[in-house]
């Protein structure tokens, strides 16, 4: 640990000195299930993650799931000597500014000095989306929230985060950050809420291509829908590209074929998609044997916080994706 420690130290140090010789990104998309805090939200109904409430959530076990998905986001960047830190950070299920402030500046992440956006959205839960991203490699220009309004009989859900970032090479990047509405109810019955978001998304994604040509676009989060769903499939033939269409697991690339195992097989309600200007180099779902269980048939499985309402002390119901990335060179110049 103290040698993972100087390491990381080292690299912060450097890293504005040597970040010219480093021309390609890494992008994590992660659902953290259920990051909360342990204190109540009067506005929301975050009850049963209390110390009183029906999950007993307590202030340890919240501390130890802030160090555990601080952990999954730095082995994300790699092993070894071909580690490095994560330069943005999509992250689902997270439910307010303290716990996006506990998590960057006082879990393990915090020696990655990440800053981060967030929005704050109607969901009667009180989940949110987040973007970390390293502030060596960009440099946040905007951010706003597309507000999304409920349809007739749906619960309201969560507005879409969209950033503007500049990279140390003089790249404008738009970002996008999603979590779309839930199939609890019904596929059928919540799709057109799904398609909604995506219709929103897409209008925002048609104004930032009237402005300029060639936009350098990223697309992550859960879509709460498959690639063979309706509004995947509109996302794609918007002239996006499904990044993590073929993504695999990294250590068990036979068996884990998917970021969420539901009835007994594994499938993909996360996606990344990138715009034609950003080249995607690989894909792949993170999937360390930590962070999987076996199940009674001897499958393994996305370790999770809660079985029901039993604490089980894993890490979260999905598993990440990770996109390597780069940009055509057009400026070499670094942040000022």
């Amino acid at each position: 640990m103290a040698r993972q420690v100087v390491f990381l130290t080292l690299y912060f140090l450097l890293l504005p000195l040597c970040v010219s010789a480093q021309r390609n990104f890494t992008a994590v998309s992660y659902n953290c299930e259920n990051l909360f805090d342990v204190r109540h939200d009067s506005l929301k109904n975050d009850e049963e993650f209390l110390p009183d409430g029906e999950r007993a959530w307590t202030a340890a076990r919240y501390r130890q799931k802030l160090n555990d998905i601080g952990r999954v986001i730095l082995q994300c960047g790699g092993e070894r000597e071909n580690w490095t830190l994560p330069d943005l950070v999509g992250l689902v299920e997270v439910e307010n500014d303290s716990v996006m402030l506990s998590l960057t500046r006082r879990s393990m992440l915090r020696g990655a000095h990440y800053n981060y956006v967030m929005t704050s959205s109607p969901d009667e839960r009180g989940i949110d989306v987040a973007l970390l991203y390293n502030p060596f490699r960009f440099r946040l220009i905007h951010s706003e929230q597309i507000v999304i309004t409920p349809l007739p009989r749906q619960r309201p859900t969560r507005n879409i985060l969209y950033s503007t970032l500049l990279s140390a090479y003089g790249d404008t990047l738009h970002a996008f950050v999603v979590h779309a509405p839930s199939r609890s109810g019904g596929q059928h019955l919540t799709e057109d809420y799904r398609l909604f978001v995506v219709d929103k998304l897409l209008e925002k994604i048609d104004s930032i291509r009237s402005a300029a040509p060639m936009p350098k676009i990223l697309l992550m989060g859960d879509f709460n829908d498959y690639s063979h769903n309706k509004s995947v499939k509109k996302i794609i033939a918007s002239g996006m590209e499904e990044a993590s269409s073929d993504a695999v697991g990294k250590y068990h690339p036979q068996e884990v074929v998917g970021t969420y195992y539901f009835r007994r097989q594994w499938e993909s309600l996360d996606h990344v998609f990138v715009s034609s200007a950003v080249k995607s180099l690989r894909c792949f779902i993170y999937d360390a044997d930590w962070l999987l269980d076996t199940n009674d048939a001897g499958n393994h499985t996305p370790r999770r916080t809660y079985l029901g309402t039993h604490y089980h002390g894993g890490v979260s119901d999905h598993l990440p994706l990770v996109l390597h990335f780069h940009f055509p060179e057009t400026n070499t110049s670094l942040l000022p």
